[in-house]
């Protein structure tokens, strides 16, 4: 197989998303797996992604459950806490891959509003040869349509298309179309697999 793209997921890939951990340190974990089973913050989360206003949503969901408002709003004001810290492993795999000429591409189940936010903090978000962001295109992983759409887009065979992501569901969607795929779960096995591809020698993949 000739990779002639890379594809990264963001969230867990590139930059930690754990909102859960935030809420333990500002409410402590017994009160937040109150707030996370009374208040489906998960699915605020993704219609998000798919397009709708970030604040306008979060602002809606804490009115709709006012004994928890405090907490919610919290999900928009705090936001930027619970995509970090960045993964700098998983950058400089990017970047090595880049600098070797290598198309990076992002796709990512992301909101319009939080992705522009966190451009402003991880200039790395700015360094994609092509970004696939789920907010823009109205569609989620993994829909086989936002896959569909990247092939469409970017005008390369399914099979030469490399891509790691963090979620078993995503990765399954990609490999239906006959991506190559790679399920992440730490920067070392991702980079052993772009070295294992011929993509990045063992000097390029370590930081």
């Amino acid at each position: 197989m000739t990779v002639n793209a890379v594809i990264f997921d963001i969230g867990n890939v590139l930059i930690e998303w754990n909102p859960e951990r935030h809420f333990d340190g500002t409410i402590g974990p017994d009160r937040r797996k109150r707030l996370f089973a009374e208040v489906d913050l998960h699915a605020m989360n993704l219609s998000v992604d798919r397009g709708a206003p970030f604040r306008d949503s979060v602002m809606a969901l804490a009115d709709r459950h006012p004994e928890w408002a405090a907490e919610i709003r919290d999900w928009h004001d705090s936001w930027i806490h619970m995509v970090s810290p960045e993964m700098p492993h998983s950058v400089h795999l990017l970047r090595a891959l880049r600098a070797k000429g290598i198309p990076v591409f992002a796709l990512s189940n992301f909101g319009i509003d939080t992705f522009d936010l966190a451009a402003t903090h991880y200039p790395f978000f700015h360094e994609f040869d092509r970004r696939y962001v789920s907010g823009h295109l109205k569609m989620l992983k993994p829909e086989p349509e936002i896959f569909a759409h990247v092939e469409s887009d970017c005008g390369l065979a399914p099979e030469t298309l490399l891509f790691t992501d963090d979620v078993a569901e995503n990765i399954a969607g990609a490999a239906a179309r006959g991506w190559a795929t790679h399920l992440f779960t730490h920067p070392l096995g991702w980079a052993d697999r772009l070295v294992a591809e011929g993509l990045l020698t063992q000097s390029e993949a370590t930081p």
